[in-house]
């Protein structure tokens, strides 16, 4: 009997495999290991919504099955997030769904509406299921350079034109991870009337919208007018409210994708537990300074991480919104690329980091940190990495 199926024979190795085995081994060692790898966030998910969650699951007929597409109060509850922070109208109806989290619904997306020999568009660095979710359906995926972002209409136009067959759609995610790279409505502006003269649809991430630095909140693609007749969105809860183990998700916008998901996901799944749904309710409905509060407290970690690191020898670029840090490897490593250079960083300083080439090849001369540590052990890390960076990569 075969084991060699078809879709594992499309998945690359996992590029993250053996940098999280070394982390695995080291911790059953007894080490310390300073964990920047993975994006988990580490703040409590804010009391009312675990309030709201005991409450909600003491009431046996919420031990039930759920609704697929997610419950009509949760549905009208994003309708109505959306109506506040881009001013954008929602039919909660027809065009929001629940998904187990934002990953869940790109990847069930990309097997509705995607079959093989079909081509997607998607930046390079990027989020591994940007990419494998349409792998994994049985697409070709076309890498299109995201740095720098101002040239990226221009690759975005080259790679359709040596597409064959013409792409049918674009991943999108800003504020990127993992490069943190933030557009304007200008930008997506651009990219809309780009979709809709080609008939290309547009799936945009938009994860870390609350998760910003700067004065202007990072917008959504469904502002742009006739956004959505070709663009859904998926938003989530795990960052926002660190809610990240509780899995709730968004897609929202055109209605022909949002049904097609919908479809798919009524054949695999009865939707989030309803006290989860609940909860979330009463995460977007209710008090926002814990909105707030986490963004305030990445900031603070991502400014201690900037200051302390280039003392330590290593220059990184702040990032303007987002939980990571996308770091340049710093110029007397940089020919060991990122697997070689987080390996390094793990055995040496204890620190771990997510190379750049498992966010794609554009992404190999960098690594990135997820901001998940306190701010004591930001500096612990800036002292180990300080000692190894002084005896150099011939002492490494």
């Amino acid at each position: 009997m075969t084991s060699d199926f078809y879709r594992m024979r499309r998945l690359p190795p996992y590029v993250f495999a053996e940098v999280n085995a070394m982390k695995a081994a080291a911790r059953a060692r007894g080490e310390d290991v300073i964990d920047f790898g993975m994006g988990n966030p580490d703040l409590p998910t804010p009391p009312h919504i675990v309030d709201k969650l005991r409450e909600t699951v003491l009431d046996p007929k919420t031990h039930r099955y759920s609704v697929s597409r997610g419950i009509p109060g949760l549905r009208r509850a994003l309708a109505a997030y959306y109506a506040r922070r881009f001013a954008v109208e929602l039919d909660p109806d027809r065009e929001v769904i629940v998904t187990l989290g934002s990953k869940e619904g790109l990847a069930n997306l990309a097997q509705a509406i995607t079959a093989p020999g079909d081509v997607v568009l998607c930046p390079n660095p990027s989020y591994p299921i940007h990419a494998f979710g349409f792998t994994i359906a049985g697409a070709g995926v076309r890498s299109v350079p995201l740095l720098p972002v101002e040239r990226f209409i221009g690759e975005l136009e080259k790679a359709y034109r040596h597409s064959v067959p013409p792409p049918s759609a674009l991943i999108l995610n800003f504020p990127s991870n993992p490069t943190a790279e933030v557009v304007d409505r200008d930008f997506y502006g651009e990219i809309v009337e780009f979709a809709r003269a080609r008939g290309l649809y547009i799936l945009s991430d938009l994860a870390y919208a609350e998760i910003y630095f700067g004065d202007t909140p990072p917008p959504s693609i469904l502002e742009i007018p006739g956004a959505k007749e070709v663009a859904v969105e998926f938003t989530s809860m795990s960052k926002t409210y660190s809610m990240a183990g509780w899995r709730i998700g968004f897609a929202a916008g055109n209605r022909e994708l949002i049904a097609a998901l919908a479809r798919v996901k009524s054949y695999l799944d009865y939707g989030a537990f309803t006290p989860v749904q609940v909860a979330a309710v009463a995460a977007l409905n209710g008090p926002q300074h814990c909105v707030t509060l986490h963004r305030e407290t990445y900031r603070g970690r991502r400014d201690v991480l900037v200051r302390a690191f280039a003392r330590a020898g290593w220059e990184i670029p702040p990032p303007p919104a987002t939980m990571f840090a996308w770091a340049p490897i710093p110029e007397d490593y940089r020919n060991m690329g990122s697997v070689a250079f987080a390996k390094l960083l793990l055995e040496k300083a204890k620190v771990a980091v997510s190379p750049g080439l498992g966010f794609g090849e554009h992404g190999d001369g960098h690594v990135r940190l997820a901001l998940v540590e306190n701010e004591h052990r930001i500096r612990q890390a800036a002292r180990n990495l300080k000692r190894l960076f002084e005896g150099g990569p011939d002492a490494g």
